[in-house]
Formats: C-alpha cells, sequence, structure tokens
C-alpha cells in the first residue's frame, strides 16, 4: 500500500505559513496560537514526515509525562472520530506501538515518543533530533535548556506552541524569536483565525463568567481565545498584590521618574532557593526603615554552588554589594550538590572563606510550611519597592505563581502547582520569614567607611556606641 505523508490532511490557510517554514527545512518555530487553532495538528503531521526524511528519534514533549497519555496517546480527534495519533501516524507506516511507554517505531527506523518536561532528564537511549513542546508556556523551561545543546550539536529542529499563562519563559520565547534570524514565530487570536464565529465567542465567554465568575471568566477567554500575556492569572496566588505594588509605582524602572537604587551604606541581603536540574534563584534587597528594597535577581539552572558563590562576588565586586547575610533554604544543610558530599551551606562557607569573607555570612532560613510562607510573603509585599529592570523575571515568575484549578470540583486547590515560577516564589519565601532578622541585622555603614568617604553627617560618640551595642546584640542572637 502506498501511503503519502502528510496523511489525509491539508494545512488551513493560516496554518500554511508555519507549515511551510517546518517542511522547507527550519529549525525553530513557535506558535502562540489560541485554543483549537489546531497547534498540535501542524506538528504531529510535521514530525511524521520529517520521521521519513531523517532517521532519527522525535520526542513530542508535553508539560508533564502524567498529561502525554490523556491528552494525545489516547486522545480522540473530534472531527474524525479516530486517535489523534492515528491521524498523524497510520498503522501502515508502522513497525510497532508499544503502548506502555508511548513509542511507535516506524519501519524507515525512526522512533516517535510521547514525554514529559518533568522527566526528560530520566530518559534513556539516543537523543532526539526532533523535537515539539506543546503548551510550552507550563513546561519546565529548564528542559529547554537541557536539549538544546543536543538539537545543535546534531543540527536537529525544535517546534513551541502555547497559549499564554502570563508573563514568563513562553513569553521571552515569543519575543526572542520575533527578532532571531533563522526563527519562526507566528502569534495568533480567535479573530484572525476565523474558526470561531462572533457569536460563538460572545457565547463562550457568556459561558466562562457563569461557569467561574466575570473576572476569572474574562481572563480565561483572554488569554486561550486572544493570546493575551496581559490578562490576570487565574488562580494567582499574589497577582493582587503585585498589582497593587504597579499601581502605587512601587515596580520601578528606567521609563519612571525614580528607580530602586542600590543604597551604599546599607547591607544587601539575600533570600533563595536552590535546585540544580530546577531554578536556582536569589533575591537581593536592603532594609531600609521598615521597608525592602528589592534590588536585584538572579536565576539560573544546571549550576554548582560554586557558580552562583562566583556571581554573587561579581556583585560584590562590580556593583558593590556590601553583604549582610545570605538566607538559604532550610534543606541546604541536608542536601548536596556535588563537591564530594559536602552540603551547600558547607560549600557556600568555604568559598566564602577562601575569598576573605567577601560575601558576609550565610545562615539557614526558618522552616515555615508553604501556606505559612504565603501568608507571610502577603504581608510582606506591600512593604517592598522593586528594581522593575533587575527583576523582571522575577517579578513575571511571582504573578504567575498560582494554585491548581480542581476541574472536578471547580475549585482552586490549596497546592500551588509546581511550575517555572515555583522557584522565584519558594525564594521569596525565604525573604518573607528572614527579613525583620535582616532588618535587626542591619547597621549603617561603619564610622571609618564613612570618615574615609567624608560622609560624617549625623556621626556623634552616643551613635557610634548605640551602633557598636546594636550589633554586638544581633551578634548574640542565634539565627
Amino acid at each position: 500500500m502506498r501511503i503519502t505523508l502528510p496523511y489525509q490532511w491539508t494545512p488551513r490557510p493560516y496554518q500554511k505559513p508555519l507549515w511551510e517554514y517546518l517542511s522547507g527545512g527550519g529549525k525553530r518555530a513557535v506558535a502562540k496560537w489560541h485554543r483549537r487553532a489546531g497547534k498540535d495538528e501542524v506538528f504531529l503531521h510535521h514530525t511524521a514526515c520529517a520521521a521519513h526524511e531523517r532517521i532519527g528519534n522525535y520526542w513530542y514533549m508535553l508539560p508533564e509525562y502524567s498529561q502525554a497519555r490523556k491528552s494525545m496517546w489516547d486522545a480522540i480527534d473530534g472531527h474524525s472520530g479516530k486517535k489523534r495519533i492515528d491521524r498523524a501516524f497510520p498503522q501502515e507506516i508502522r513497525k510497532r506501538t508499544l503502548d506502555q511507554s508511548m513509542m511507535i517505531e516506524f519501519h524507515c527506523g525512526s522512533t516517535f515518543q510521547l514525554v514529559g518536561s518533568d522527566n526528560f532528564n530520566s530518559l534513556v537511549g539516543s537523543p532526539p533530533i526532533g523535537l515539539v513542546f506543546s503548551e510550552y508556556a507550563i513546561s519546565q523551561p529548564s528542559s529547554w535548556g537541557y536539549l538544546m545543546p543536543i538539537l545543535e550539536e546534531n543540527g536537529g529542529w525544535a517546534g513551541f506552541n502555547s497559549t499564554p499563562r502570563g508573563k514568563n519563559h513562553f513569553k521571552r520565547l515569543c519575543e526572542f524569536a520575533q527578532n532571531e534570524p533563522g526563527w519562526f514565530f507566528s502569534s495568533l487570536n480567535a479573530d484572525e483565525s476565523g474558526i470561531f464565529s462572533a457569536e460563538q465567542l460572545s457565547s463562550i465567554l457568556r459561558q466562562l463568567q457563569a461557569e467561574h465568575g466575570d473576572e476569572y471568566g474574562m481572563a480565561l477567554f483572554m488569554q486561550e481565545y486572544y493570546v493575551s500575556f496581559e490578562a490576570a492569572m487565574p488562580g494567582a496566588i499574589w497577582g493582587d498584590c503585585i498589582s497593587k505594588l504597579e499601581a502605587n509605582g512601587r515596580v520601578q524602572t528606567e521609563a519612571t521618574p525614580v528607580i530602586v537604587p542600590h543604597t551604599d551604606g546599607y547591607p544587601v541581603f539575600t533570600g533563595s532557593d536552590l535546585g540544580f536540574d530546577d531554578d536556582t534563584v536569589f533575591w537581593f534587597y536592603q532594609v531600609i526603615g521598615d521597608e525592602l528594597n528589592v534590588i536585584d535577581y538572579l536565576e539560573d539552572n544546571f549550576k554548582d554552588v560554586e557558580f552562583y558563590a562566583l556571581a554573587l562576588k561579581n556583585k560584590h565586586d562590580q556593583l558593590g554589594y556590601r553583604y549582610g547575610t545570605h538566607w538559604l533554604p532550610h534543606d541546604a544543610r541536608p542536601r548536596t550538590i556535588a563537591a564530594g558530599g559536602k552540603s551547600i551551606l558547607q560549600q557556600f562557607i568555604e568559598f566564602n572563606k577562601d575569598h576573605n569573607d567577601c560575601l558576609g555570612r550565610f545562615a539557614i532560613a526558618p522552616r515555615l510550611d508553604v501556606q505559612e510562607g504565603i501568608q507571610a510573603a502577603r504581608a510582606t509585599l506591600p512593604k517592598c519597592r522593586f528594581d522593575g529592570d533587575k527583576c523582571e523575571i522575577g517579578i513575571d515568575h511571582l504573578k504567575a505563581y498560582r494554585r491548581e484549578f480542581d476541574e472536578e470540583n471547580n475549585v482552586f486547590s490549596s497546592t500551588p502547582k509546581h511550575d517555572g515560577a515555583s522557584h522565584a516564589a519558594d525564594g521569596f519565601r525565604t525573604v518573607a520569614v528572614t527579613w525583620r532578622r535582616s532588618k535587626a541585622l542591619t547597621t549603617e555603614q561603619p564610622f571609618m567607611d564613612k570618615l574615609m568617604s567624608q560622609n560624617v553627617v549625623g556621626l556623634h560618640m552616643g551613635r557610634i556606641r548605640d551602633d557598636h551595642f546594636k550589633r554586638m546584640k544581633a551578634g548574640r542572637s542565634d539565627y
């Protein structure tokens, strides 16, 4: 039997630019398309063709492995009544189908497999030469960072499709793809595709608002059908707090009259969340009076402790940060990242000793459960002013930090969703439970430093004595 690929399928008019880019040998494509626009349809049929043009392994990546079977492997196409997988990969081109591992082996020698961004680094065997991220906005962003060098080395291709989920890594990828030579980018809302009539869209909005309330329903509608990055994040935990800060001018950028400065004479503290495969983050802040100036943010992944220690040192050397205490999460004491079994805390302390204690001190933050930490952060955020430029990525994560929606019971669960926003949120919870201790440890610039810089305004012997005893008292406290 002769089979033609793509199998019994023709791209719709609005799908043709993406299809022609991919079939013409394009290597990187990003589709920010609305719900039901056929994002996966295009990429599945392209994968079937690509697998017969170049022999190799092809992965189709869902945000979570558990989603792959329900939304792809067993899913039925509403138009044809056939499985989605069968429409793109007819039985005639298959050598065998492995249901348990959701893998297809083709007669030509290529393979196709459904995987999850939450378990990509546990897969064994040959790496992919073709890769699709489905719903990339809610996938682990570190998965692309891990797999990108593989595709760069083997000349493979990658596609990303999604509707927005706030201003997160997918938004940054869209902005990058729009300006990077060789990349394809397409944004498509429901008006542009013409799939739904105006009457249908009005009905969809009414249904969403009736089911979820006016605010949440409108947010879902704008996000899913008008691909808006600005729509309120459904279930956002601190979204209202950040919105108030922005409305009150407490998230400041170069475009605003005043930015949040690094203030000389006050120590810089950090609150962090530490990972390896997952992101590691540091929030940098100063306590001035009863307010927190959040002046910087650091995020990376797949790096060892020395990398982050050097990053902290570079900010000390280049930006003049005089560190107070780096508050590490409670698991930094027992946990290890390489270094011969030494704990994360030990590694930071040893690096600091080797560099003349330029990083201040390191300490373990108090342990609170997640809900207590969330409430502590809600109480802390109104006291904050953010450098909106340096902290842009972290702020976007705080906006995107949200609760899971329980569709069966039609309510948000009390459990936050673990995704790319979680690490910045966990790091900020560390800030929230430690900043008052940081305040107790905050002292203005030492007398000799002020004298050397000729900044002696307000200094007198009584003030110097009071500062001395304050430091001594803080140093005796058990943190």
